[in-house]
């Protein structure tokens, strides 16, 4: 699926909104964004704090960036909350004039969508996403979490930077595999990597430039969240050998530090994913039970990393179900 500027300038005049621009629509940051440019690209990212959503980060955990074209800026992502949002979204301004044509969302997890709302309130841009992310909405239960109950939480947890205004932004066109924007000279190829982290994962390969927004199917240096129904960790491992076949001569990861070596940030997840599997699944073949089996296992070269409290019991539990479950399904019937 490809789309050019005069397709995305007739959508945007469907879901342009008549919003008046105001200085400060959102509360304000305590801790502004800090943005910075790929080398010798005019593409940029902003990163958020390594841990996992909560009042001193203000919310700010993912990673964002925009790239610039001679026909307008392309997006990827929009942070946890309105307010980075429209941080974001003047950091935007500050660097060009031009129109934000694109928003492209890895995934619909709160911690990538809520500044959506800035960019749907404040422009005319198109809100791009794989299409299973239009199963994150507020009245159904999806095997990942519930988008009523997420934003509930992060009401408390993030008040006052999610509040009773605060809203789930849904994509206004989807794709299944794979979808190609042109702009300004540059190709945006959008990546199915999923279901990994998520029933939806996406990437972005930007051409010439080769530089690649991976989302959260690579979290360099950081303790990923797989304690969901729809995480899938074998396929995980497939879309990791995906990225290292597009050999990206940059990658931004959904969380963690960008690299020029893209092969060993890619590692890092996939060393991760295999050890918790390696470890959960001896524990299913042999019985073990599951805390024995986690008290058991030498976590020395991740516990100090972050979010490894917040988010590694969860995986290795996780893990030891999804392996449990898988050996049950090897057995042969009795002949």
């Amino acid at each position: 699926m490809a789309v050019r500027p005069l397709a995305a300038a007739v959508l945007a005049l469907l879901v342009a909104p008549a919003v008046a621009q105001t200085t400060q629509p959102y509360p304000p940051l305590v801790t502004p964004l800090v943005v910075s440019q790929v080398p010798g690209e005019p593409i940029y990212y902003t990163l958020g704090s390594p841990g996992v959503p909560e009042q001193r980060n203000e919310g700010n955990t993912s990673n964002a960036g925009f790239v610039v074209t001679t026909d307008g800026v392309v997006v990827f992502d929009a942070l946890g909350t309105p307010s980075l949002g429209w941080n974001l979204f003047e950091a935007i301004k500050k660097a060009t004039n031009l129109p934000v044509r694109y928003n492209v969302v890895s995934h619909y997890h709160a911690d990538h969508i809520y500044g959506l709302q800035a960019f749907k309130d404040h422009s005319a841009s198109v809100i791009v996403a794989q299409q299973r992310a239009t199963e994150y909405r507020e009245d159904d239960q999806t095997s990942g979490e519930r988008a009523d109950q997420r934003l509930d939480q992060r009401r408390e947890a993030l008040s006052p930077w999610v509040d009773a205004n605060t809203r789930v932004v849904p994509p206004d066109i989807t794709f299944d595999k794979r979808m190609t924007i042109y702009l300004g000279g540059k190709r945006f190829v959008l990546i199915y990597a999923g279901p990994a982290h998520s029933a939806s994962d996406s990437m972005m390969f930007v051409e010439p430039d080769g530089v690649l927004f991976a989302g959260d199917v690579v979290q360099n240096s950081r303790i990923p969240f797989m304690n969901a129904d729809d995480v899938d960790t074998a396929n995980w491992l497939k879309s990791l050998a995906e990225v290292e076949m597009l050999a990206p001569k940059f990658i931004i990861p959904g969380h963690g530090l960008p690299s020029t070596d893209a092969a060993n940030a890619i590692a890092f997840t996939r060393d991760y994913i295999t050890y918790v599997r390696d470890a959960m699944e001896k524990a299913a073949e042999d019985w073990t039970d599951f805390d024995v089996a986690y008290d058991r296992t030498d976590w020395s070269k991740y516990k100090d990393l972050p979010a490894f409290d917040a988010n590694n019991r969860g995986n290795a539990y996780r893990i030891y179900l999804e392996m449990e479950q898988s050996q049950f399904k090897s057995d042969k019937p009795a002949q």
